[in-house]
């Protein structure tokens, strides 16, 4: 059964969460970047206005911009209804409420679904997923990926972890993983084990403190790069 619609719940992030999720320097920002499961988040759009080189991978690309639309409108009820009875697990510091917290979603989502037609025609929005990616070697400087490794641990094993990260250090030179708890807010049961497979394999692995916590407790991202 192939990748479906009714199983995609559209949520996404903004430009600033994105910079602060990944420490981003103005460096950074002004390099080769891949977003790894971007959905409908507004990094691509915002980035690409300013002048930077980024591409988005996911699977939700295949559909057009009214049909993600619709699966907004149709999904963004129920989460707003999970965010109300989860809200303790959340630190309402940046984001001042759940109710602040839907303006903030929206409006990304807004921005990615005002973009997506003409990205897509330009390449910025590529349909595909981990672990396998349709780039080159080398061919990026960064790859990101937001709120799928390790948050996924339950439903994705330490075997599809290895093989996806091992997939972005073949597309690009960093890779950095936000956040490292998985959704019930523990650290991800891969954590130990990716470390262990990376260093062996003679990648520098550091975890870094990040200036973004929304998720209690998530707070850190993992950096693994070439040497």
């Amino acid at each position: 059964m192939g990748f479906t619609l009714d199983k995609v719940v559209p949520w996404g992030r903004s430009y600033d969460e994105y910079v602060s999720m990944f420490n981003l320097t103005e460096k950074d920002l002004s390099l080769r970047i891949l977003g790894c499961g971007d959905g409908p988040a507004a990094f691509n759009a915002t980035l690409t206005k300013r002048g930077g080189s980024i591409i988005s991978v996911d699977p939700v690309y295949v559909f057009d911009t009214a049909q993600i639309r619709n699966r907004v409108a149709e999904t963004y009820g129920t989460v707003m209804e999970q965010m109300h009875k989860n809200q303790d697990d959340y630190v309402w510091i940046d984001i001042p409420s759940v109710e602040g917290l839907g303006k903030i979603r929206m409006s990304a989502m807004e921005d990615f679904l005002a973009d997506f037609g003409a990205g897509k025609q330009e390449g910025r929005y590529l349909t595909g997923e981990l672990p396998s990616l349709p780039f080159e070697n080398g061919q990026f400087d960064i790859a990101l990926s937001s709120h799928f490794l390790f948050l996924y641990s339950a439903h994705l094993s330490e075997g599809f972890h290895i093989q996806a990260i091992q997939e972005m250090l073949r597309v690009a030179r960093e890779v950095r993983i936000f956040p490292l708890l998985a959704l019930d807010g523990t650290s991800s049961p891969y954590l130990k084990a990716v470390n262990e497979h990376f260093s062996i394999k003679g990648f520098s692995i550091d975890t870094m403190h990040v200036p973004y916590e929304f998720q209690r407790g998530g707070n850190e991202m993992l950096v693994i790069k070439s040497v």
